[in-house]
């Protein structure tokens, strides 16, 4: 007790965790929990002002929950989380996201810890730079958020390994994921580890921090059954263990069902509305709604449309949810070797409300804010109902009625008489429905819900997209290319000019190069001789060819094939120092014709990850590089079975060793000037200096004219690039929103590349003298690549004079807590990027204007003075708001009900207006 005067928040915080560890073992004994929670609360009180001086972020306060939502000391909440990946981004661009997430109307962020990222090699920690998760934690606290900690460690995510270190695999007798005394041995260290660090940073909501929330394994009921007994007796351990370290919050289990009654088992898809725990006693949490998808290398790019997620969210509230978090709502970059897969992508971008960039995606953004702030609208008479009242309006609508105070016999006060929020629901896939709800008649587009936080009122609809649409731009002289009918949010400026015209060059060697090689008899699984350290594993044999087998040959015009049983990601065959070709996919058999010489050839494979299996049971087995028998076939007098053969193996490539990317490597590692006329050559590294973009906008490398390889800027590794085209069908030219979505359903980017733009953090750039180096693996030269900023230039807006009025005109009465609406009159809202400004206004119409954006034209019912209206409230401005009225514009057509189309320019400040490419 001493200490107490020393250090107060460190003992407090140290007695305060074994208490509560003491608290949830199986002790009864009446006298030990008495004299235990008295203790405990005595020391909060002595200590709470210590912990308040410290520069906490909120007082301290108990997280727990009944079946209707978690309750924030003790108060029931609703609450809306933004899914935001640490390592996915710089430290430096953590605050933005995490304040236009709080903008955007977040109560919570959520992030995975990532096991691998944190202890690439055992027992040696990483808490630095990307992976300095406290440093996120304090700064969500910092902002008033709370976070969603899920452990794991297992997360999936895409990431390499799902999270794993390739280590682990390498322990005697491990299995992952089930009743395994290794795995749980190093499991339960990591989980500790982190739950350690959290409180000694004074990070849990008891000790005045944000964590609120936290997870153990992820998605495990998916493959639980995978195990047999194993796997039931591993999940319950988990759980146990997990409860056990004392971090006083609650613990989750997503995608679940058979979670102990002590964790909340949760929903992950892309409806959650009819999900329901596996208890009564517990609240329906929804710990990934997945506003879009991931792509891999070679395919369309997923887009979920605005409308579509907003129905899924209101109908999860509708139905009684109390948290829902995106997943993602920043998604952000795979940067260096961190995107899982196999093949997937660099971008991480997720079609998420924040961009890879950071910047707002819109309309998803805008539009999710509304409903946010509706939700929020609703939350008094949200928590104070245990259960809705449901009521039936049509075959395919239907309401959900929130009461604040129940009569004893069941019957609900009326709407003068207490709190009242409802949800109107049409789940019809087609056609409109007019209803009828507490004697008034509200209209509801197909697949859509309104939301009426005063049973009266629409304050929102989620088919009713009322929130600007932004195009955004990168490089000179704008034009659209692309399949963009879809969703035309994205501008290529044509024009751009190549980063560098004098570049160095160095050649990497082929196969054998450094005196790290060995040689073993027989093909040895990738990744046990490559621990993950590269993705390139070269395999090196030689066979001796007769002049009767070349005879055959001749002879017959058939030629020797290299024959695999099976391979992943992608491997290229060179025989005698020359490509003699590759194959890229996951478990596929490759057939490969060579042409041989008398005498010794040399066989030369080339085994490259790209990315390693981030989902499934058993992800120790299933390695990478080659299974099964490799042959040579088509021989005068058989087979050749290259399988047992002696094989020389070289990790990795010699650049990566000598560091040649590390911006101090000089002439010595042996630059040579690459000629603009220089012959192609497969395996070269490239490196230049460069020029940072004025301004503060993110910045991209375009990679559209290389092939394949790997790029760092100043020492710091972007991440993987590939050149592959999306198939040319699959996009279609619209996108319906209605009806149940699923990663296919609105695919975009037919026949154009994956992935093109490469994000470089501004925090890693330096004003001048920037050094990129690349590695490519085919023959393409870098002169043009090129790089530019990446901003909104086009914002457009179209609002209807029966729109919904905007949500700052609602309040709560400080008396009652019940809602009044202070002015009905419809609002049009456009803002800039950070930084930027109106410069013009392209078109205006309040009337029936026609079109959409960067389509408008005027209808035969125009606003003479829409467009000297919209340019003064707006120019030289970073955004504005005008109101739909006939008060406003006058009224240019009578008993027609009117519309404001407007589309403006947004630019970035003179200085910086001109091109960013160097």
């Amino acid at each position: 007790m001493a200490c107490l005067c020393i250090w107060p928040k460190l003992c407090f915080t140290l007695i305060h965790s074994h208490l509560r560890q003491k608290l949830v073992s199986k002790q009864k004994m009446v006298i030990r929990r008495k004299a235990a929670l008295s203790l405990l609360w005595m020391l909060t009180a002595l200590t709470l002002h210590l912990v308040i001086v410290a520069g906490e972020y909120f007082k301290p306060f108990n997280v727990t929950y009944d079946h209707r939502a978690l309750l924030i000391a003790g108060k029931r909440r609703i609450l809306i989380s933004a899914g935001i990946h640490y390592p996915r981004a710089t430290p430096e661009m953590w605050p933005q996201l995490i304040s236009r997430s709080k903008e955007g109307g977040a109560d919570v962020i959520e992030t995975y810890t990532f096991w691998n990222g944190h202890e690439p090699m055992s027992g040696q920690y990483n808490f630095e730079g990307r992976y300095d998760i406290v440093k996120f934690a304090k700064l969500v606290g910092s902002h008033g958020l709370y976070l969603f900690l899920r452990i794991g460690p297992y997360a999936c995510a895409e990431w390499n390994f799902g999270g794993f270190p390739v280590w682990l695999r390498d322990i005697p007798g491990i299995e992952f994921r089930t009743d395994n005394a290794p795995f749980k041995e190093e499991m339960e260290r990591f989980v500790k580890k982190i739950v350690d660090l959290m409180m000694a940073e004074s990070l849990f909501s008891w000790q005045g921090g944000p964590i609120i929330l936290l997870q153990i394994e992820n998605e495990y009921g998916n493959i639980e059954s995978s195990f047999g007994p194993n796997g039931k007796k591993y999940m319950t351990w988990a759980a146990e263990m997990a409860v056990g370290l004392g971090a006083g919050v609650p613990w989750v289990m997503c995608k679940q069902a058979d979670a102990p009654e002590y964790i909340i088992d949760t929903c992950n898809a892309y409806y959650c509305d009819g999900f329901r725990p596996n208890s009564e006693k517990k609240p329906k949490i929804w710990t990934e709604n997945w506003d879009g998808w991931f792509a891999n290398w070679g395919e369309r790019l997923p887009r979920r449309p605005t409308e579509d997620i907003a129905f899924a969210i209101a109908r999860f509230f509708q139905r009684g949810g109390s948290l829902q978090n995106y997943y993602m709502y920043f998604g952000g970059t795979n940067f260096g070797r961190t995107a899982g897969g196999p093949t997937q992508i660099t971008s991480y971008d997720y079609d998420a409300p924040l961009d890879e960039y950071g910047l707002l995606r819109q309309p998803k953004w805008g539009h999710l804010k509304d409903l946010h702030a509706a939700i929020k609208l609703c939350e008094p008479a949200l928590v104070a109902a245990d259960s809705p009242q449901y009521i039936k309006l049509g075959p395919k609508q239907e309401a959900h009625v929130y009461h604040g105070t129940p009569h004893n016999n069941g019957q609900y006060l009326s709407l003068n008489e207490s709190l009242c929020s409802a949800f109107i629901a049409n789940i019809d896939e087609h056609e409109s429905a007019t209803v009828k709800f507490y004697g008034q008649e509200y209209t509801l587009p197909p697949w859509s819900v309104s939301i009426l936080p005063d049973c009266r009122n629409t304050a929102f609809n989620t088919a009713k997209v009322g929130a600007q649409t932004s195009i955004k731009t990168v490089g000179l002289d704008s034009v659209s290319v692309g399949n963009n009918s879809l969703f035309p949010q994205l501008r290529i400026k044509s024009k751009l000019r190549s980063i560098s015209q004098s570049w160095m060059t160095l050649k990497e060697p082929l196969g054998v190069w450094g005196d790290k090689n060995f040689t073993s008899k027989g093909i040895l699984e990738h990744l046990n001789v490559t621990k993950d350290e590269s993705d390139y594993l070269w395999y090196l044999t030689r066979i001796y060819i007769s002049d009767d087998d070349v005879s055959f040959w001749e002879e017959n015009d058939v030629s020797p094939t290299i024959d695999i049983d099976s391979m992943r990601d992608f491997v290229r065959i060179f025989v005698n120092g020359q490509l003699a070709g590759s194959m890229k996919g996951k478990w596929i058999k490759v057939v490969q014709p060579v042409k041989l010489v008398q005498g010794y050839n040399d066989i030369l494979l080339l085994s490259e990850t790209v990315g390693l299996q981030n989902y499934g049971a058993f992800l120790e087995k299933d390695g990478a590089g080659f299974k099964g028998q490799l042959k040579l076939t088509g021989c005068r007098n058989g087979d050749i079975n290259l399988t047992t053969s002696l094989w020389t193996y070289q990790v990795g490539l010699k650049g990566e060793f000598l560091k040649v990317y590390d911006v101090n490597s000089t002439e010595s590692a042996g630059w040579t000037e690459l000629p603009n006329d220089a012959i192609p050559s497969v395996f070269s590294w490239y490196r230049t200096k460069f020029d940072a973009p004025g301004g503060t906008d993110p910045v991209a490398l375009d990679f559209s004219s290389m092939g394949k390889g790997q790029a760092w800027v100043n020492g710091n590794h972007i991440g993987r690039y590939w050149t592959l085209v999306a198939p040319k069908n699959g996009c279609g030219r619209t996108c319906d929103y209605r009806g149940a979505y699923n990663s296919d359903k609105c695919r975009t980017n037919c026949g154009e590349l994956t992935q093109a733009w490469y994000h470089i953090p501004r925090s890693w750039l330096k004003t001048y003298n920037n050094v990129l180096v690349i590695f490519e693996e085919t023959d393409k030269t870098p002169f043009e690549i090129s790089i530019a900023t990446r901003s909104t230039e086009t914002i457009c807006a179209q609002v209807s004079e029966k729109h919904y009025p905007p949500l700052r005109m609602w309040s709560h009465s400080e008396f009652d807590g019940k809602l009044s609406l202070m002015d009905k009159t419809p609002e049009m809202h456009l803002q800039c990027d950070e930084g930027h400004m109106i410069s013009s206004i392209e078109f205006a119409s309040y009337g029936n204007p026609k079109g959409s954006c960067q389509k408008f034209s005027q209808g035969k019912c125009h606003a003479a003075n829409s467009l000297s209206i919209v340019s003064q409230a707006c120019k030289g401005r970073n955004s504005c708001t005008i109101g739909i009225s006939n008060a406003v514009f006058g009224d240019p057509c009578r008993h027609v009900v009117k519309n404001l189309a407007v589309q403006a320019k947004c630019s970035p400040p003179p200085d910086l207006s001109t091109s960013a490419s160097v």
